[in-house]
C-alpha cells in the first residue's frame, strides 16, 4: 500500500474530550489533557486519533451543535492548544482526524442569527425554511431523531426552519452552492492545520427533498434497526425525503476534491439511512468518501448470522470502496454490556476486539475499549443527554457510555480531574483502570496492546480480502488473504466451549498453521479437530 493510503485497515481511537482527560481542574476533558495522555494513546499500538467536536457551541448537544467552526470553544482551551495536540500527535506518528458537522449548525451560529431575521437577507437561504400549511401547521411529517416533529416554528420569518435533532440544530440548505461553498472553506480551514482526516457527522443528512414532500409510514414489524426503538415515533417513518438525496453524491465529490489538493488526508463518513449499507458502498465509489461507517454492528444482534450477514452484504455490493467497523462509540450502549450474554465477561472483551480488528476495513476503537468498559450507570438525577432526559425510562440515553475516562483508581475521580466530573465517574469502571491494567500482564488493555502490535505485521488483516465460511452458532468464520497468503481467523462467539472439525467446510487444499503470538485465548488444534474455549479465537495460517 502506499503512503496515500495509511488510513487503509488503519486502527482509529476515537476521544470525547469531554471524558477523556481534564488538565485545568473543572471537571470536563479538554484538549491539553488529550495531549497529554497522547502517549498512552500511542502505545496502543493504533495508527490514528479521530478527536469528536470542541469547536465553539452552546454545548447543547455537547458540541455537535457549532457555533464557530474555526475556533475552539473556551471548555476545551485555545486553538494554540490544538495546534501542540496536533504537533505531538505527529511526533508520536498518529494521524489526527477531526468531526466536521457540515448538516446543520448551533442557532447561535452567525449563519442563522442573519438567516432567521427575514426572508431578504444574505443568509435568508441559508437554512430550510419553509411556509406553514394553510392551517399553521408543519409542512409535512418529518420527524426528528431526538422525537417529535422536525420543524420549528420562528416569528419573525413567520415560516418553519428544519432541524433534524434538536430544534437548536437548524438544518443548512446545501441545495444553496454559497452553503456548501462555505462549508468546504471550514473544511479547508482546519486541513491548512496539517489535520490528517475528517469524520463526517451525519453525512447523508446534507441534502433533503425540495419538493418536502411526506415520508411513507412504517409497518409495526419495520419499525426496527439503527437504534430506533418503537417508543421513538421517528421510527415509524420510512426517511425517504429528509435525508439521503441524490444531490449528496456531488457534494461528495466536491469534498473529496478538496482532500485530493491535501495529500495523505482522508475522510469517513457516518451513514444512517434506510439502507445504510447500500448508502455505505455507493458513499465509498471513487472519487468520493475514502471510508463510511453505519450502525450495522452497533445493535443488539451478535450472532455468528448477523454479523457474517452485514460484512458480507457490504462486501457484495461495494466496487472499490472501503468500510470502517466499530462496536461502540458515544453514541451506543457500549459493547460489553450490549453483547453480554448474562455477565459481562472479560474474555469475551478480548475477544471482541480482536474480531472487529479481523474484518476486513478500517476500525474505529471508542476510548476505554481497550479496558473493557462497561456501560456506566447514571441516574436520571444527574442526566445530562436530552436525549435520554426525554425518552427516560425507556431509553436512557447517551450518557451511560460517557463517563469519564478511569485512570487512577487510587486519585480522586479516578485520575480523570481533581473536581467533580461533568458526568459521574463509574465506581464499577474503577477496577479497570489503566494504571491498575498495565500492572496485570494477563489484563485486557496488556493484552490489546500485544494484539495490536501482532496485528500491525499481519497485511492481510490490514488488506486482505475476507471470506466467510458456512458454520453453525455460534461460530464465525472467515478466511483474509493478501498476496497470496491466507489467515483464517475463528471466533466462538459464546460462554461454553466448542469443538469444530475443519474438514466441515471447504477450505480447500493446504495445510493449517496454528498462530498463538497475539495473546489471545487461543484454540487448539488437536487430532483434526479445533477446540475453542469460551470466546476463544483461532488463527491460523493456511499453507495452499
Amino acid at each position: 500500500m502506499s503512503a496515500m493510503d495509511w488510513w487503509r485497515g488503519a486502527l482509529i481511537y476515537q476521544i470525547y474530550p469531554r471524558s477523556f482527560a481534564d488538565s485545568n481542574g473543572d471537571g470536563i476533558g479538554d484538549l491539553p489533557g488529550i495531549t497529554a495522555k497522547l502517549d498512552y494513546v500511542a502505545s496502543l499500538g493504533v495508527d490514528a486519533i479521530w478527536i469528536s467536536p470542541f469547536f465553539t457551541s452552546p454545548m447543547k448537544d455537547f458540541g455537535y451543535d457549532i457555533a464557530d467552526y474555526r475556533d475552539v470553544d473556551p471548555m476545551f482551551g485555545t486553538l494554540e492548544d490544538f495546534k501542540h495536540l496536533l504537533a505531538k500527535a505527529h511526533q508520536l506518528g498518529l494521524k489526527v482526524m477531526i468531526d466536521q458537522v457540515l448538516s446543520h449548525t448551533s442557532d447561535q451560529h452567525h449563519y442563522f442569527l442573519e438567516s432567521r431575521q427575514d426572508k431578504s437577507n444574505d443568509k435568508a437561504d441559508w437554512y430550510v425554511w419553509a411556509d406553514p400549511k394553510p392551517d399553521g401547521t408543519p409542512p409535512n411529517n418529518w420527524l426528528s431523531i431526538f422525537g417529535g416533529g422536525a420543524w420549528q416554528w420562528e416569528p419573525r420569518r413567520e415560516q418553519y426552519y428544519l432541524h433534524n435533532f434538536l430544534s437548536s440544530q437548524p438544518d443548512l440548505n446545501f441545495h444553496n452552492l454559497d452553503v456548501q461553498q462555505a462549508m468546504l472553506d471550514n473544511v479547508e480551514f482546519w486541513l491548512k492545520l496539517g489535520v490528517d482526516g475528517l469524520r463526517l457527522d451525519a453525512i447523508n443528512f446534507c441534502f433533503h427533498d425540495q419538493q418536502l414532500r411526506d415520508n411513507p409510514a412504517k409497518l409495526p414489524h419495520e419499525r426496527d434497526g439503527r437504534g430506533f426503538s418503537n417508543d421513538n415515533p421517528y421510527a415509524y417513518q420510512k426517511h425517504l425525503y429528509n435525508n439521503t438525496q441524490p444531490q449528496n453524491l456531488a457534494f461528495l465529490e466536491r469534498l473529496r476534491s478538496l482532500l485530493d489538493r491535501y495529500p495523505n488526508t482522508a475522510a469517513l463518513g457516518e451513514i444512517s439511512s434506510e439502507d445504510s449499507l447500500a448508502t455505505m458502498a455507493e458513499y465509498t465509489e471513487p472519487g468520493r468518501l475514502h471510508m463510511g461507517y453505519s450502525f450495522e454492528l452497533l445493535t443488539n444482534d451478535n450472532s455468528a448470522a448477523y454479523i457474517k450477514k452485514t460484512v458480507a452484504t457490504f462486501e457484495q455490493r461495494v466496487t472499490q470502496g472501503w468500510p470502517c467497523w466499530s462496536l461502540s462509540n458515544h453514541d451506543v450502549v457500549r459493547v460489553a454490556s450490549r453483547w453480554a450474554h448474562g455477565e459481562p465477561s472479560v474474555e469475551q472483551g478480548k475477544q471482541l476486539n480482536a474480531l472487529v480488528c479481523s474484518l476486513r476495513g478500517s476500525v474505529c476503537l471508542y476510548q476505554g475499549e481497550e479496558l473493557g468498559l462497561t456501560e456506566a450507570q447514571v441516574p436520571f438525577e444527574l442526566l445530562q443527554d436530552p436525549y435520554g432526559i426525554a425518552f427516560w425510562p425507556n431509553f436512557k440515553g447517551r450518557d451511560g457510555c460517557r463517563t469519564p475516562m478511569p485512570w487512577d483508581p487510587s486519585q480522586p475521580h479516578a485520575g480523570f480531574s481533581s473536581h467533580t466530573p461533568w458526568l459521574p465517574v463509574d465506581a464499577l469502571q474503577k477496577s479497570a483502570a489503566v494504571t491498575k491494567q498495565l500492572a496485570d500482564p494477563q489484563s485486557m488493555l496488556r493484552q490489546f496492546q500485544r494484539f495490536s502490535q501482532w496485528r500491525g505485521d499481519q497485511p492481510a488483516l490490514k488488506w486482505g480480502d475476507i471470506a466467510f465460511f458456512e458454520t453453525p452458532e455460534p461460530l464465525l468464520l472467515f478466511s483474509r488473504s493478501f498476496e497470496g497468503k491466507t489467515l483464517l481467523c475463528g471466533f466462538n462467539l459464546s460462554a461454553a466451549p466448542i469443538d469444530f472439525e475443519p474438514t466441515s467446510v471447504n477450505l480447500g487444499p493446504g495445510a493449517l498453521t496454528v498462530v498463538t503470538d497475539h495473546g489471545l485465548a487461543s484454540a487448539q488444534l488437536q487430532h483434526g479437530r479445533v477446540q475453542f474455549p469460551p470466546y476463544g479465537v483461532f488463527y491460523a495460517e493456511l499453507t495452499r
